[in-house]
């Protein structure tokens, strides 16, 4: 954990970076600005997270009225996030693997986000299509699936896998992405997703501000790369 010269902070596991945060737990990353934003086009009243880390993008909804439930292998994970990320009480949290999750509770929600990392991937089994139709169970009439991705580079087949593993589930897929960069996040979406617009900047921190709004303008849907 580890204070930034902007006042926001920083928190690290294990060499991996999870979350950064302004002083009042607004994120400063874009993806989690990405899909803020998304969500609020799709106007859900309730959210799943799976995969918390700092709990940045539920502390922002939140603020927005919409009720999250958030499910997170690491028990640490709620802690850190109500202790230096803001993250509100009313936040419902969960301990334990989000497939697990799904399987033992009926609920069902507007959107469903997939956040969750081991070793810098996403575990397997958040990749096969026996969790995908599981997740669609899950949503309601209309709701939306988002699957935050790390991206190696242009070559890197992890996102176009993802997106045609959902397609086997779901009619309507997309792609966001920033083609040309390293290192980066893409979002990959299913469900109710057709109408949604190239997210922006709908929660400033008090700095880093410019930044975001620039990195968000380089998304853009893209077609799928032949296999």
């Amino acid at each position: 954990m580890t204070d930034n010269r902007t006042g926001g902070i920083s928190y690290w596991q294990a060499g991996d970076h999870q979350s950064v945060a302004d002083r009042n737990g607004v994120s400063l990353a874009e993806y989690i600005h990405a899909l803020f934003g998304l969500l609020l086009q799709a106007q859900p009243r309730n959210v799943l997270m799976i995969g918390g880390a700092g709990g940045t993008l539920a502390t922002m909804l939140t603020r927005r009225g919409i009720a999250v439930t958030l499910v997170d292998i690491n028990p640490m994970a709620f802690d850190i996030a109500r202790l230096y990320f803001q993250m509100p009480a009313g936040v419902d949290c969960h301990v334990g693997d989000g497939a697990t999750f799904l399987r033992r509770n009926m609920g069902r929600y507007d959107a469903i986000v997939l956040d969750a990392f081991s070793e810098e991937e996403i575990p397997r089994h958040f990749r096969k299509t026996a969790f995908f139709r599981l997740v669609k169970k899950r949503l309601k009439r209309g709701g939306i699936f988002l699957i935050n991705i790390t991206v190696l580079d242009d070559e890197d087949p992890m996102p176009d896998g993802i997106c045609r593993a959902l397609k086997t589930v779901w009619r309507k897929v997309r792609l966001l992405d920033s083609d040309g960069y390293v290192d980066r996040n893409a979002i990959a979406m299913a469900g109710a997703v057709g109408g949604l617009k190239r997210p922006t900047l709908r929660m400033k921190p008090t700095s880093g501000a410019r930044t975001l709004k620039k990195e968000l303008s380089q998304l853009a849907f893209r077609a799928l790369r032949e296999v």
